[in-house]
């Protein structure tokens, strides 16, 4: 008889998802201008420092855990992060971007799968997912019109 040991991980969703809130606000505030426009280069980059990696781990460590849910989830999002400071360090400050809009559009339909999934099994954590999609269907349609209502 053979037994394999799998060495317990514990759930990435907590690192993921505090690294989503602080991605979160640093975005909304330089896109609520909480900053000055000149800035938002550094809130982009800051995204790329701080957020893309964390989510990056979160979800490689969901897939060692054999969590599909926190894996993909948080794949999708650090992938989302890894854009939104890229394009938000590269872009013009103060001004919407439709390549932008497109990617959060995108992002915000397939972190629906991992959220509709993880509905029975992991309830809070596709609430937050889901909200993050929410999240990112406003900012992509402010991306894509430019207009203030959807700010």
């Amino acid at each position: 008889m053979t037994r394999i040991m799998v060495r317990p991980i514990a759930s990435p969703l907590t690192l993921g998802f505090l690294a989503l809130a602080v991605g979160t606000f640093t975005i909304a505030g330089a896109e609520l201008h909480w900053i000055a426009a000149a800035q938002d280069g550094y809130a982009g980059l800051a995204v790329l420092a701080f957020t893309f990696p964390l989510q990056v781990i979160a979800s490689i460590y969901g897939f060692l855990a054999r969590d599909t849910i926190a894996g993909t989830g948080m794949g999708l999002l650090a992938g989302a992060w890894l854009v939104i400071g890229s394009l938000t360090f590269l872009g013009h400050p103060g001004r919407p971007s439709g390549a932008l809009g497109l990617i959060l559009l995108g992002v915000a339909t397939t972190v629906l799968v991992p959220t509709v999934v993880g509905v029975a099994s992991k309830p809070l954590a596709s609430l937050v997912m889901a909200g993050a999609a929410l999240r990112f269907y406003l900012t992509g349609a402010y991306e894509m019109s430019g207009g203030t209502a959807w700010k």
